[in-house]
């Protein structure tokens, strides 16, 4: 089996500190991220940064890893070659079980400028560890194993059954941002992973800023939450599942009364405005607000808020008329 000098791939002394290994990572990452880097030895490249990462951000593995080296370097010093070198002793017992550093979102935005689901299929997962790695902190056993987030694994070796407990994947998150009318209607927003993978996730009508689309099984084996993020309306304010608008009336309409038109986000209605109507009086419209998530065919309210608006310029007959009720008014 061949040794792996996690320092020499990180570029780092064994001295470095917690700070200096996540700088070297952030850096070696961002370099060899195959999103960024379309050498076909780059993928490669960042599994082993990843690899080390994992090793030596992590106090127990790094230590164990030391004193492994220690012992190998004096094993080499004397004379002895890679075949004779005892690994018995250092591999992880069967049923042990280990565990994963699994970049957080927080973490992945700072590397990488954005927090979106590609990259997340680089992390965690025996699959994407070398044999070494496997042998020191993954069970001990030629051929690894794949299980599901927190389940319990089992395989045979030497003719015993062991079973060992998955360690549980962390969730991710990916934030989406979509319009209003796409909020109101229900949308879709095509992923593409770093392997390759793409696929159509269904966003459904009425979700708000917060809502959570979860797409099982998509983070590496976790789930994948699309974080929804609706963006600011021209027309409308939305208020749970009620919109709410400011509606322009005339001063005419207003004193008067009449029909006045309103938008809503599936078409134009018409509504009766009172005479004497005040500005900022508000009109409930019953059913034509946002739909009701999870509740098939329920809508909110539209809010509609008079303000009144003057004509302008007014005539001099206008004015004259005006003055004269305004007189009446107050004799």
């Amino acid at each position: 089996m061949e040794y792996k000098d996690y320092y020499k791939t990180l570029g780092i002394s064994k001295t470095a500190t917690d700070d200096e290994i996540k700088k070297a990572y952030r850096d070696l990452a961002r370099k060899y991220h195959p999103d960024v880097n379309k050498d076909p030895k780059a993928e490669e490249m960042f599994k082993e940064v990843n690899e080390a990462y994992q090793v030596l951000s992590d106090s127990e593995k790094r230590q164990k890893y030391d004193h492994l080296g220690s012992e190998w370097q004096q094993y080499q010093r004397s004379g002895g070659q890679p075949g004779g070198f005892d690994w018995g002793r250092w591999q992880q017992q069967p049923g042990q079980g280990t565990s994963y550093r699994t970049m957080t979102p927080e973490e992945f935005q700072e590397i990488f400028g954005g927090s979106g689901a590609s990259g997340m299929g680089g992390f965690g997962g025996l699959g994407g560890f070398s044999d070494f790695f496997n042998s020191l902190f993954g069970g001990g056993f030629s051929g690894g194993f794949t299980s599901g987030p927190g389940t319990e694994s089992v395989y045979n070796q030497g003719g015993r059954t062991y079973r060992t407990q998955a360690p549980a994947r962390r969730d991710m998150e990916h934030e989406v941002e979509i319009t209003l009318e796409e909020a109101y209607s229900g949308t879709s927003r095509s992923l593409q992973f770093v392997d390759g993978r793409k696929i159509n996730a269904s966003i459904p009508a009425g979700v708000d800023t917060g809502s959570k689309v979860r797409l099982s099984g998509q983070a590496d084996g976790a789930d994948l939450y699309l974080l929804i993020k609706v963006l600011p309306h021209k027309t409308f304010t939305r208020k749970g599942n009620n919109l709410q608008l400011d509606l322009p009336v005339d001063f005419y309409t207003a004193a008067l009364g009449g029909e006045v038109e309103v938008p809503t986000m599936g078409k134009t209605v018409k509504l009766n405005i009172p005479a004497g109507t005040n500005s900022g009086k508000t009109f409930r419209l019953k059913g034509l607000g946002m739909p009701i998530l999870r509740k098939k065919g329920e809508k909110g309210d539209l809010l509609a808020k008079a303000v009144i608006h003057l004509p302008k310029p007014l005539s001099q007959a206008e004015k004259e008329k005006l003055q004269a009720i305004k007189d009446e008014y107050h004799s």
